[in-house]
């Protein structure tokens, strides 16, 4: 972590780890799904992107703000991460179940989009890992 905690480090953290598996998806996803398009393709490079950016943000809660539960990185930052897939799946069901057939067959275990929800929860722990080890978290990240 730097000597100063900053939402700013935290936030450009998570865009950039964001980015970079977005990237990923851009560019090895016509190889797993051919029928795949450059909206879809540009999608997912935003869509990861953002995602970073969520996380990042969010670092600054460390309690739920209703239960007053301690909310550490290790379980916000995947939550965000499935959360926001989920939601991702739910809008783009069809082109996901493509997707994931296309790569895996009708057969096997791998052919739900729902296993897109896991795949959120792990790279939103990576990206929370990351914007936390670099940008510190919690209030100590707003300047005042």
């Amino acid at each position: 972590m730097l000597d100063k905690p900053s939402l700013i480090i935290r936030i450009a953290v998570g865009k950039i780890i964001g980015f970079l598996f977005g990237l990923a998806g851009f560019i090895f996803l016509p190889y797993f799904y051919p029928e795949s398009d450059w909206f879809l393709r540009w999608g997912i490079l935003f869509w990861y992107t953002t995602l970073g950016a969520i996380i990042g943000v969010f670092g600054v809660v460390t309690y739920h703000p209703v239960l007053r539960l301690p909310l550490p990185w290790w379980f916000r930052a995947p939550l965000i991460g499935a959360w926001m897939n989920f939601v991702l799946t739910l809008f783009t069901f069809k082109t996901m179940q493509a997707a994931l057939i296309s790569a895996f067959g009708d057969k096997g275990l791998l052919h739900s989009p729902f296993w897109f929800i896991v795949e959120g929860a792990i790279v939103g722990l990576v990206i929370g890992y990351f914007a936390t080890r670099l940008g510190g978290e919690g209030k100590a990240t707003i300047k005042e």
